[in-house]
């Protein structure tokens, strides 16, 4: 037997296993099967981190209307008085950095919606690894495209960059709808260091870098958290597959049982928290826009 032909018999290594699972499904404009080879390549997406953000995020969107198509004044159902203390906590957190009321009608059902769609697709990390993308591997060579499938939109930098390039166009905008564009036009130039004319450029710059920096670390904060969670629940599938392929080593079926639900259940925190962490930025950058240096 060839090497190729002995490695398609025993299947990947550790290497290539984790390598595979960290491919996107790309595609180019034209729609066709590609893949990124430079750092930066906006003539490409990845087709699964879109789709499942747009399903999930559909998904939160029903589930928000659903329980306020069915609040009622009396005694409410659990599900409706999760809800309900889920608003009730992000209302609260609104008011703490957002003094502008009329603000807060949109940028509290914002950062909700944020905190729900986030954590919607913070938990597609709880989904045993192979599940879906074994059901892609099927049945997507016959739909005409290739197997590589993740799951996880989140520890994707693409999604949370464009996420958090989002909150960044929110913030732009409640900076001119408070402050007016010649207001924060003036401020642009004359924060931090002072309103002289000598200082101008070295203020732009700096509002520049602060913008960037923030922009780049709401991003990357949640990318890198979501990433690391996916890459070590792929290590403890190495540990059960090594049992399965070897049918020796009680200790590794024993410590994949135990390492997966140790982490499933440490993982529920993560998710959490990084969804709530996500949605305060996002509060207390847009609650920064109202506020005049």
């Amino acid at each position: 037997m060839s090497a190729e032909g002995q490695a398609a018999h025993h299947g990947p290594n550790a290497g290539e296993y984790i390598q595979h699972h960290l491919q996107h499904l790309q595609k180019n404009f034209d729609f066709e099967s590609v893949k990124q080879t430079s750092i930066i390549d906006f003539s490409i997406f990845n087709l699964d981190s879109v789709v499942f953000s747009v399903v999930l995020g559909a998904l939160g969107c029903f589930l928000l209307w659903n329980a306020a198509r069915k609040a009622t004044a009396g005694v409410p159902g659990r599900f409706q008085a999760a809800v309900e203390i889920l608003s009730e906590l992000v209302e609260n957190q609104a008011k703490g950095v957002i003094h502008n009321a009329k603000s807060r009608k949109l940028v509290s059902p914002l950062a909700l919606t944020v905190f729900v769609w986030i954590f919607l697709m913070n938990a597609m990390d709880m989904l045993p690894v192979d599940l879906i993308p074994q059901i892609w591997h099927s049945a997507g060579p016959a739909l005409g495209f290739k197997d590589y499938m993740r799951v996880v939109p989140s520890a994707d930098l693409s999604t949370t960059l464009g996420l958090s390039t989002s909150v960044l166009l929110v913030c732009v905008f409640y900076n001119i709808k408070i402050k007016g564009l010649g207001g924060w036009g003036h401020e642009l130039i004359s924060a931090p260091f002072g309103a002289h004319p000598l200082l101008w450029p070295f203020n732009f710059l700096m509002q520049m870098i602060e913008f960037v920096a923030k922009t780049v670390s709401h991003g990357m904060r949640l990318f890198g958290n979501m990433f690391a969670g996916e890459l070590v629940f792929m290590l403890i599938a190495l540990m059960g597959g090594a049992f399965t392929l070897s049918g020796t080593g009680i200790g590794l079926a024993i410590g994949h049982l135990v390492a997966g639900t140790v982490w499933t259940l440490f993982h529920i925190l993560v998710i959490t928290l990084q969804a709530f962490i996500f949605m305060m930025l996002t509060l207390i950058y847009v609650g920064q826009a109202h506020d005049a240096h």
